[in-house]
């Protein structure tokens, strides 16, 4: 559908008012292609500006004159699409020619197809669609647009077959088939302007070692557990069938694909007998290996190359030690930031799952945000989030966007839970509580807020008379080690232990942003519910001899972290948690509601030893552990491989989590000492802390004012301190006794010595 227009209006649906949403039929099948030709009005003189506006019911991939408009994957990209699905809007000035042919593959991506767990039936429907507009601008005003309509051709293209989960298949072989255009139901109203970066290619590896497995099949490993797909190009026999299977880990010299469930993470390429170029863009892989069968002749290390996918972020933090087994922990948190960063904050990237549950965000954000600039990401998910939250009656779901609606949660545990959930609810507040101390920006915070109160005070109806969020299913403590791996649920901290602990820094938080966003109303009342559940948690889970009820290293490290204890009682928690430590042999007795926290709670109530002995433990279970086996990503379980070289035998065995990476925020903070004194940076609190095991430490962060660093090294009984402010930001440094002095902004080295007053260097 060609017509013309005055000029562009700017209001988004008024742009995509001509635009009919068009789809093809049959509808099952390869994946269509829907086309138009078009020429330039050529009475206006040469156009000025031409701007493509399209989104989907699925995903799709566009061109122009047979050029891609953006390096982009997976558009419009996964939210809340029953109320927010993204219009993207690209400049394809440059594709335009006299004649033109625009062209728009679709494909199943998160709208239709297997989603979630494996035999749920979880859709949002069951018809791909497109809905796009071309806009070209003339010196003159004139604006010709060129949108979808009934007067588009559709075709086959030759994907025959395109999954998530499950991979793509495509034959070069194929002929284009027609297929019959039809308009499709389309909810214009839940249509927004794009906001969460694009998905893309970043960068590609080559294998590390190409062998033969016991099976005959040619193995490759990328050295790297990484997220995305194998590209190569490649000349056989017509017809001639290339198999390509993926998986994290081996077993027995084969790739494990038991961890990848019901996921058959498996691409197909059938050759066309000429130079063919395969690379799967409709699907995803988590993998580090490789499995190729049906390779015409012999596969080398320049035939291949694995590309790394996800959503657009800048890097902006580094941390750096004298022990390479932590760089190498250090180093993992990022890799499994980047694969499980994709359209949304994910579990995992390679088994039938995938869902940006909250929980694992929510122990992780305040990392991401050292590690990468995750703003824009993480903002975009929240939106989600308030979206889905609203709609399940102010309880947040497990998972953002909430999928887990049009199916079923796993056996056993559908019947456990109605919300609201503590840790994986309280993402509403504490994934903004994360971007708010990064970044400072408080038109975010105000459209976060909302999401926050909805959150409190769906628990606020929950609670018992005693004051306890002890009602209701929780997830806990979970993947507590001492659990069984079939049922991770089944922590030493008692549940609603941890739920009030989560309620006490959720309602602090809330009250605090209610303050800064002048909603004292709020900020009165959900202080006054804070004071409300301290003193009950402290009534009812702290004895006499200052011992928290379930007595494990999770909930002393919550109530100290999370401001619950005062004074002697606050520091005799700080010493029974050592003892537990200690008890151990610093081994790892936390689960996703501890480790985020066990390390700061020793160190802040006197026992920074013991949070360094934690910390470069290697035995099982520890952060380390994985790293002597050889993890390049962050495991989900502590034992994801056992120590005989066994995989974990519960069905929950990522490689690729990233939740029990949420130390390397103290890395950043306390080790390495760069924290932010005021949101957003404006202010700089360098306090490094030392600790045996290590000889030196560097944080580098990026920020727009320009490179905050931290670092320290020892030698003797010295530490020389050397720290880089930029200009436009005010900086303190603290020394070991807790003195302070202020930095200029540059580059400065200062002592400490036994009299830790900080000395420069000249």
């Amino acid at each position: 559908m060609t017509t013309t227009l005055g000029q562009a209006p700017s209001a988004l649906l008024q742009r995509l008012d001509r635009a009919v949403p068009i789809g093809a039929s049959p509808d099952t099948g390869p994946a269509p292609v829907l086309s138009t030709t078009f020429r330039l009005d050529d009475r206006h003189g040469e156009p000025l500006r031409a701007t493509l506006l399209a989104t989907a019911h699925g995903i799709y991939e566009a061109s122009v004159n047979g050029q891609q408009v953006s390096p982009a994957v997976f558009s419009p990209g996964w939210t809340a699409y029953e109320w927010r699905l993204q219009v993207n809007e690209y400049d394809v000035t440059s594709l335009i020619d006299t004649e033109n042919v625009l062209e728009v593959v679709l494909g199943n991506g998160w709208w239709r197809g297997s989603l979630g767990f494996a035999g749920a039936d979880a859709n949002y429907g069951t018809r791909l669609a497109l809905l796009a507009a071309l806009e070209i601008e003339y010196g003159d005003g004139h604006v010709q647009v060129v949108a979808t309509g009934q007067d588009w051709t559709a075709h086959t293209s030759q994907i025959l077959e395109n999954s998530l989960y499950n991979g793509q298949t495509v034959d070069l072989t194929a002929e284009p088939q027609p297929l019959v255009i039809d308009v499709i139901d389309f909810d214009r109203s839940v249509l927004i302007p794009a906001v969460s970066p694009d998905v893309c290619r970043h960068e590609s590896l080559a294998p590390v070692r190409v062998w033969k497995a016991p099976s005959g099949a040619t193995l490759l490993d990328f050295g790297q557990n990484l997220v995305g797909w194998l590209r190569f190009t490649v000349q056989g026999v017509r017809g001639a069938r290339i198999q390509l299977r993926h998986a994290e880990v081996l077993v027995d010299g084969e790739l494990a694909t038991g961890p990848l469930r019901g996921a058959a993470a498996t691409d197909v390429v059938i050759l066309s007998g000429g130079g063919d170029t395969f690379e799967p863009t409709m699907t995803f892989h988590g993998f580090r290996y490789a499995e190729v069968t049906g390779w015409p002749g012999t596969l080398t290390f320049s035939d291949i190359e694995a590309v790394v996918v996800h959503s657009e972020m800048m890097r902006t933090g580094w941390f750096e030690c004298s022990d390479p087994l932590v760089n190498r922990l250090a180093e993992n948190a990022v890799w499994g930031q980047r694969g499980n960063f994709l359209a949304v904050p994910t579990d995992c990237p390679q088994r039938d799952e995938r869902l940006g549950w909250t929980g694992d965000i929510a122990a992780f954000a305040p990392s991401a945000c050292f590690q990468y600039d995750a703003g824009d990401f993480l903002h975009a998910w929240l939106l989600d989030l308030a979206a889905e939250t609203r709609a399940a009656g102010g309880v947040v779901p497990l998972t953002i966007p909430d999928i887990l609606k049009h199916g079923t949660l796993p056996e056993g545990l559908d019947a456990m839970f109605s919300g609201p959930f503590a840790i994986w609810g309280d993402a509403a507040v504490w994934v903004p509580q994360a971007l708010w101390h990064a970044y400072g920006d408080r038109n975010r915070l105000a459209a976060e807020y909302p999401a926050m109160t909805m959150h409190l005070d769906g628990i606020i109806a929950k609670l018992s008379p005693t004051g306890l969020w002890d009602k209701g299913g929780q997830l806990g403590d979970w993947l507590d080690p001492d659990a069984s791996p079939e049922n991770p649920a089944a922590a030493k901290a008692d549940p609603s232990v941890v739920a009030t602990a989560c309620l006490h820094r959720s309602a602090t938080f809330v009250a605090e942003a209610a303050r800064i966003l002048g909603h004292d109303e709020d900020a009165t009342r959900y202080a006054e519910l804070a004071a409300r559940v301290k003193e009950a948690f402290n009534r009812h889970y702290v004895d006499a001899q200052s011992h928290i009820t379930s007595d494990c290293a999770t909930v002393y490290a919550l109530a100290i972290c999370f401001g619950l204890l005062d004074g002697t009682v606050r520091q005799a928690a700080g010493d029974r948690l050592a003892e537990i430590v200690r008890e151990r042999d610093h081994r790892i007795s936390t689960g996703f509601a501890g480790t985020p926290y066990v390390t700061w709670a020793l160190g802040d109530t006197g026992h920074l030893d013991d949070a360094y002995a934690l910390l470069l433990q290697t035995e099982c279970p520890s952060w380390l552990y994985p790293v002597t086996q050889g993890a390049t990503t962050i495991w989900e379980r502590w034992d994801s491989v056992l120590p005989d070289g066994t995989l974990n035998t519960g069905n929950m065995t990522s490689f690729n989590h990233y939740a029990l990476g949420g130390v390397v925020d103290w890395l950043f903070q306390v080790v390495a000492g760069v924290q932010a004194a005021s949101p957003g940076y404006a202010s700089v609190r360098f306090a490094p802390r030392p600790g045996p095991g290590l000889t030196h430490a560097t944080a580098t962060l990026l920020r727009p004012q320009g490179r905050i660093e931290c670092g320290w090294s020892t030698r003797g009984n010295t530490t020389t301190v050397t720290v880089e402010v930029p200009d436009g930001i005010s900086a303190t440094l603290v020394d070991p006794a807790g003195a302070s002095s202020p930095v200029p902004a540059g580059r400065h080295s200062y002592t400490w010595s036994p009299d830790p007053a900080p000395k420069a260097i000249q």
